[in-house]
């Protein structure tokens, strides 16, 4: 090409670049993307933007209507003992109290404090009526050293005070000292009878029952409070198991095992739960879905076969 030539693909050129729209800038405007790349574009740039917190699992999945040891700290004998207690207040006053135990909150629908992921974790699961809005939940966080008494909204104000006390009194000594089973089921024991059983109108009872006691008018209950411990007891066994067996990736033993709900159970309508298994030394995860059974009554639940029962935030917390 000789310099002539050039000249004159020169000013082709120019002229081409001053002809092209300008932005505001003065700069040239870019040429809009084809459809289906702006679209790409666009929901990669917005899964970016996405807060890590939005990413969070929502909530702990309830597979037991009393006691949900996902922080594995309740001894196995103690926890039937519980299951009994909880089993005849159920079936005396129809009240639905229930013990969560976790290690942390953290990966779980963020919250500002233990009172408000109680409260939202009370209503999602449903626990207690849906008239009388009577429920209980018993809240331990191992890690987080955090605990909460959750009640319900047909509570009286004046009943957190019992609920502080039980927690300042019967619990933390215990948790300090690393006694969480002796302190779980002692406090249970306590909300039983000064708080559940006091709102029903009925006298306290020592848990579990004197020898001695008459023993025909509990047989129902009683039977029930059998099966209910067998079935926890066999989903400990599996949880254990499963947590003893070595990661596939490392080979170290420690796996941890948790359960989310992912679709609450609603009445007649099944719910889905994820069932996660990750070894905490390599980040090795395998995650699996599984079935929530509907409740039989009442609104809302998730698995746990609670009633549809509310929370307003009532109730105390504590830390060790």
């Amino acid at each position: 090409m000789d310099h002539d030539q050039l000249r004159q693909w020169s000013k082709r050129a120019t002229k081409h670049s001053a002809d092209r729209p300008r932005d505001d800038r003065g700069g040239p405007r870019q040429r809009p993307q084809h459809g289906g790349v702006a679209a790409a574009k666009r929901l990669a740039l917005g899964l970016v933007l996405i807060p890590l917190p939005l990413l969070a699992e929502p909530w702990p999945a309830a597979q037991s209507p009393y006691v949900n040891d996902y922080a594995a700290v309740i001894e196995d004998a103690a926890e039937a003992r519980i299951v009994t207690a909880l089993t005849d207040l159920r079936a005396q006053t129809g009240i639905e109290a229930t013990v969560l135990t976790l290690p942390t909150r953290q990966g779980y629908t963020p919250a500002p404090d233990i009172d408000t992921f109680a409260t939202g974790l009370f209503n999602v699961w449903g626990i207690g009526d849906a008239t009388r809005n009577d429920g209980i939940l018993i809240l331990v966080l191992t890690e987080d050293r955090d605990m909460r008494i959750a009640l319900g909204a047909g509570y009286n104000p004046e009943y957190d005070i019992p609920a502080q006390d039980i927690i300042n009194a019967v619990m933390l000594p215990a948790f300090r000292d690393g006694r969480y089973s002796q302190g779980i089921e002692s406090g249970t024991r306590e909300v039983v009878n000064r708080i559940a059983r006091r709102h029903a109108g009925l006298d306290p009872v020592a848990l579990p029952e004197a020898a001695g006691a008459n023993w025909s008018r509990f047989l129902p209950p009683a039977l029930f409070a059998l099966f209910a411990g067998f079935v926890v007891f066999r989903r400990r066994i599996g949880a254990l198991w499963e947590r003893a067996q070595p990661c596939p990736d490392c080979a170290r033993r420690g796996l941890v095992v948790s359960d989310t709900v992912l679709t609450p159970a609603t009445p007649g309508v099944p719910g889905r739960a994820e069932h996660v298994t990750r070894c905490p030394q390599c980040g090795w995860t395998r995650r699996s879905e599984r079935e929530i059974t509907p409740p039989r009554g009442g609104a809302g639940g998730s698995g746990g076969d609670f009633g549809g029962g509310r929370s307003s935030g009532g109730g105390a917390s504590g830390k060790w």
